[in-house]
């Protein structure tokens, strides 16, 4: 999909994303394609002795997905800043929800930027899993 800095306003929302459910599978591709093991995403019993209720999906992993929210709305090669805080955790059978908004609209050095929040929720409860900032370049008409 192309979107055009022409046809975007401050405020509009971008399409919502939702990827789920999460896999144990998933995360154990996860790990090896980050080099992230930390076994709390990969081994229940190791995740329970540190007080988890099970394994945890990689916060980076839920980053990963608001990253392709942005790619899938404003095109490969696009994205020029993603900043998150991670607020919650998301477990294997959870699915979640990645939304943007966009913010401000910019032209910096020829470049035609769309700024905005981002956030992604459990799609069951609305539980926080994180929130951030964005930036774009995308083409102008």
């Amino acid at each position: 999909m192309t979107v055009y800095f022409d046809d975007v306003n401050e405020g509009d929302d971008l399409p919502e994303l939702s990827r789920g459910p999460i896999t144990e599978s998933q995360l154990v591709r996860y790990s090896g394609a980050s080099g992230d093991f930390n076994p709390i995403h990969t081994v229940p019993r190791v995740a329970q002795s540190v007080g988890l209720d099970g394994v945890i999906a990689h916060g980076m992993l839920t980053m990963a997905f608001a990253g392709q929210l942005l790619t899938e709305w404003a095109g490969d090669g696009s994205l020029r800043k993603i900043k998150v805080r991670f607020s919650g955790m998301a477990a294997p059978g959870e699915t979640v929800i990645c939304r943007g908004k966009v913010t401000r609209k910019s032209v910096e050095d020829g470049n035609h930027i769309l700024s905005g929040k981002l956030t992604v929720k459990g799609a069951a409860d609305g539980s926080l899993k994180l929130k951030g900032d964005f930036s774009v370049v995308v083409p102008k008409r």
